[in-house]
């Protein structure tokens, strides 16, 4: 019973520090250098004594006939007019418009359930349903947290196997041998599914109740952190998205 707690109080320290991120450091502000000027020394100049000077008589001039010169025209390529560069202004991509989430407003209900000692919640109106685990077949090609397909009536399931992908730094092979996976939630309208051990309340919250992501940073399908219960709020939306693009990347 003490290593169960043991083990709970870990996973609690551990979700406690999904939502710090790394910060980067701040940029350092590089002032200019003041440039010095640089003076000449100037050395007075000594005075020259003035120079006698003979001037003698010019001889006489003798008339000379000048010539008649050709005036020289010099042929000039006319200039031809440049044309204007065009510029051209590529519009800029339109916006991706941002969706609200219901649940961002008021008071709303999550769904908690347990994966290796660790509580996690999606918001109910997310939820697309919760069936019991079956045969999974696996597939070649596949990422480790891919656990399989499994069928139901007429619909194929992606199983995520969910310790693996919330926190994989803690996964290992004795985590493995103990998970018991009962369960799969179903994510909203899609085909993903996680598998989890224990289905455990609905619970009713208020906004102040979770503290929210400020910012994607690296768990972008971690929506919050509900306080009171220490327990990870998913980002049904982003974890489908990042699910299917893992799985493609692999294939």
């Amino acid at each position: 019973m003490s290593d169960l707690f043991a083990s709970r109080k870990v996973m609690r320290s551990y979700l406690n520090a999904l939502l710090t991120e790394e910060q980067e450091p701040a940029p350092v502000t590089v002032q200019k250098q003041q440039l010095n000027k640089l003076l000449a020394d100037v050395k007075p100049v000594t005075e020259i004594p003035a120079a006698k000077v003979v001037v003698k008589p010019a001889p006489a001039a003798v008339p000379v006939q000048a010539k008649p010169v050709a005036p020289v025209v010099a042929k000039v390529a006319p200039v031809q007019p440049v044309p204007a560069v065009q510029k051209v202004v590529t519009p800029p991509p339109p916006a991706t418009p941002v969706v609200e989430k219901s649940y961002r407003q008021g008071k709303f209900q999550a769904l908690f359930f347990e994966v290796a000692g660790l509580k996690v919640a999606l918001p109910l109106k997310e939820l697309g349903g919760i069936h019991q685990m079956g045969t999974l077949n696996t597939l070649p090609g596949k990422p480790d947290w891919y656990k399989g397909v499994m069928l139901y009536r007429d619909q194929k399931i992606n199983v995520v196997n969910t310790a693996m992908w919330v926190m994989p730094e803690k996964y290992d092979q004795a985590l493995a041998e103990k998970l018991n996976y009962q369960y799969v939630i179903m994510l909203g309208k899609s085909s993903w599914g996680l598998a989890c051990e224990t289905l455990v309340n609905t619970v009713s919250l208020e906004q102040d109740d979770v503290k929210w992501r400020s910012s994607e940073g690296k768990r972008p399908w971690l929506a919050g952190l509900i306080k009171q219960h220490m327990c990870a709020l998913l980002d049904v939306d982003a974890l489908i998205a990042l699910l299917a693009k893992g799985a493609a990347s692999s294939d």
